[in-house]
């Protein structure tokens, strides 16, 4: 009955649309749509008028750019240090001089003075960014970079973005553009920890802003879309062009004439060095400096970003395990050279995280980073690219090779000699491994190819261009010059069962409100098969039983290690890298002349000759000992090969056990089976001395490089 009453009653909305059938009944009406539509509109319109009353004008002390970058250890709440200084002196417009502002508005937007503040080009390009996931790009009116400076570090969203257009909108209602002029000059970032004007003046020509010449000027301008890049003490090229394109721009929109430009061009003016960050001393610089460029280059956030977005950056560095670092390298005699150099690296092979790093003493008095950058040739450590590559290629651990003390080979035109002169007679791939023989790997090397060795360590992170990597059968016995993180990155795929992980110090970058902008890479790449790295492990645990080696191990860890000494002819340089399943850590030691050159090894501290299984190996033990305390014992995978030969051992073992009990039982004599022996054991080198190796070819030697 009620349905009845209703029927003939109109809607208010006729949808479903009463009268018709079948499809058309769900077929809006154009009333409806064009309603709809109406609505729609006014809905946003006055959402976004709302939206346009809450953003409120700051001023420009409120700006986010005077917040610093701040590194945290693990824990996410130890204080590492803070990547820049924060300089900052507010000046009034009429104490900076016309020519500055006349380049500003030349070089940055040359319709200031007419628009706006808002570009919609500029905006329709970073919502296209922002969609296909480009990096952010900033407004191209000066109105709205000085927006973008308060929400730096969240306009990669949508409503970033937007919060951005609108706070431009409002400040060229709100502001005279003299005054918008003024604060953006008073804000922007110059580098060298300068921000505005007045302290840029200082920093780069050691004057004040209304004593900038036209020169100056030009140059600050060129810098300002990327100050630490195009800072002319980084990058003088670069400055150069940015310096005359600013000087170009103010001759084309008559802010002067051609033949001031032309004379302003042939007269760069000199700027002062570039001043060094205080807190960067001492061995957290190179952290630090590590920590920034990772995220420059893996990151994408710029050098202005880094200095002035008040980030909060949590580090991978364990603080424990760097206090550990930093001690086993100092606990090294007081005797050792000045020029004596020494790299830790170590990290979790897992997920690439970094532990620990230790670059040098001070970073204000040397930027190499010992540990990152400086190159040292790899000596016997480069033996494992060998060993893994004859894996690989399906040559058991069982298969022995000549290893006698002397050894001509034809196809590298040169006799080998083992350290020490020991004759080793035939070893397999685990003894020749213990015990460094040079004759047995270049045999092997031979066998498996040089070639291929060297592209087995490319493909576990050796770059093409490493100095001294090359195909020759020498390359076994490491010529390469190679960083510790890098062999650290290639021991690591060993540990990890043939997966690669990235290096990096960077877990996560936080915004000043607290968003993840960025994380650290923790993805492995296969680049080994995890039979090969498990047989690897087997020869490479073998190297800890060596009596050279042992004895200072043994008597500070008591976990399953696999490691590699390594010295180079020379010696120029001396490793040891060791590793557990859930860490690895390469040490390296070298020295080098006034000019960066390579140098042979000083021995010190009663220490004749320095070899890896000497000073490196006593850091990496000592901190070790300290890093991996509390750590839990992991054990490697067992492989096929080490699994099998307990297998016979503990067969041995019952066939002894059960003809004792025979003859316990019968009270017999019999005859009892023959204890079970190891095979003899060559007798060690006294140590590991330098490896002779073949005559080098063109490129063979490597060098210290930066």
């Amino acid at each position: 009955m009620n349905a009845r009453k209703n029927a003939g009653k109109p809607r208010l909305i006729n949808y479903p649309r009463a009268g018709r059938k079948g499809i058309r009944r769900w077929i809006p009406s154009w009333r409806l749509v064009c309603g709809s539509f109406f609505i729609f509109c006014i809905v946003c319109a006055a959402a976004l008028v709302g939206f346009y009353m809450s953003v409120k004008v700051p001023q420009p002390a409120d700006f986010a750019l005077a917040q610093t970058t701040t590194i945290y250890y693990s824990d996410g709440k130890t204080k590492l240090g803070s990547l820049s200084d924060v300089n900052r002196t507010i000046v009034g417009l009429d104490k900076i001089p016309e020519n500055m502002q006349h380049a500003l508005v030349a070089s940055e937007d040359k319709t200031f003075y007419e628009n706006s503040g808002v570009s919609p080009t500029a905006i329709f390009r970073a919502f296209i960014n922002n969609l296909l996931g480009r990096p952010r790009q900033g407004g191209s009116t000066l109105t709205q970079q000085y927006a973008e400076r308060y929400y730096l570090g969240n306009t990669k969203s949508y409503l970033g973005k937007l919060h951005e257009a609108v706070l431009a909108l409002k400040l060229d209602a709100s502001e005279s553009k003299e005054k918008i002029l003024e604060n953006y000059l008073n804000t922007i970032y110059f580098g060298r920890g300068a921000y505005g004007v007045e302290e840029a003046a200082k920093a780069y020509f050691g004057v004040g802003a209304k004593d900038l010449s036209l020169e100056q000027s030009a140059l600050l301008v060129a810098v300002i879309p990327a100050p630490s890049a195009w800072d002319p003490a980084v990058s003088p090229k670069k400055a150069k062009q940015r310096y005359e394109r600013v000087l170009r721009r103010m001759s084309e929109d008559k802010w002067i004439d051609k033949a001031a430009a032309d004379r302003a061009m042939r007269n760069f003016p000199n700027a002062n060095g570039v001043r060094q960050i205080k807190n960067m001393s001492g061995t957290n610089g190179y952290l630090m400096e590590t920590v920034r460029r990772e995220m420059l280059r893996d990151g994408g956030f710029s050098d202005t970003q880094i200095a002035t977005g008040g980030y909060r950056i949590v580090s991978t560095i364990d603080k424990k395990m760097q206090d550990a670092a930093v001690e086993a390298v100092d606990s090294l005699p007081k005797s050792r050279p000045a020029n004596n150099k020494v790299g830790l690296f170590s990290m979790d092979p897992r997920n690439g995280e970094v532990y620990a790093l230790y670059g040098g003493k001070d970073y204000l008095k040397e930027q190499q980073n010992a540990a990152t950058q400086a190159r040292a040739q790899a000596g016997s450590t480069f033996k494992m690219f060998a060993l893994t590559e004859a894996l690989e290629q399906g040559i058991p651990l069982s298969e022995k090779f000549p290893a006698p003390a002397r050894m001509y080979f034809p196809k590298a035109k040169t006799e080998i000699v083992n350290s020490g002169g020991a004759d080793y007679g035939m070893l397999d791939l685990i003894g020749m491994t213990k015990y460094s023989a040079n004759t047995s790997y270049i045999a092997l090397n031979d066998r498996v190819g040089s070639e291929n060795t060297l592209k087995r360590a490319e493909k576990m992170g050796l770059s093409e261009k490493t100095p001294g990597l090359n195909g020759n059968y020498g390359n076994v016995l490491g010529s390469a010059s190679v960083t510790a993180k890098e062999m650290a990155r290639a021991y690591g795929a060993v540990a990890n069962e043939g997966k690669m992980a990235v290096p990096h110090l960077v877990r996560e970058v936080h915004a000043a409100n607290g968003s993840v902008l960025y994380r650290g890479t923790t993805k492995t790449e296969r680049v080994l098969s995890a039979q090969a790295a498990q047989d690897a492990v087997v020869a490479l645990k073998s190297v800890l039983t060596n009596p050279s080696v042992a004895p200072t191990v043994a008597r500070k860890i008591d976990r399953e290690i696999g490691g590699k000494t390594g010295t180079s002819s020379g010696p120029v340089s001396a490793w040891f890298i060791g590793f557990a399943p859930q860490m690895v850590t390469a040490v390296n030691m070298y020295q080098s002349g006034p000019g960066g050159e390579e140098q042979k090894l000083s021995g010190f501290a009663g220490v004749r000759t320095v070899f890896g299984s000497t000073f490196p190996l006593d850091v990496w033990t000592k901190y070790t000992a300290k890093a991996m305390k509390g750590m839990e014992k992991m054990q490697f995978t067992q492989s096929r090969r080490e699994k099998r030969i307990q297998e016979r051992r503990r067969q041995q073992e019952d066939a002894v056990r059960e003809e004792k009990q025979n003859k316990e039982n019968t009270g017999q004599p019999g005859t009892p089976a023959p204890e079970p022996q190891p095979a003899p054991a060559p007798a060690p080198a006294p140590e590991e001395h330098p490896e002779p190796r073949p005559a080098p070819q063109p490129g063979e030697e490597g060098n210290l490089a930066g």
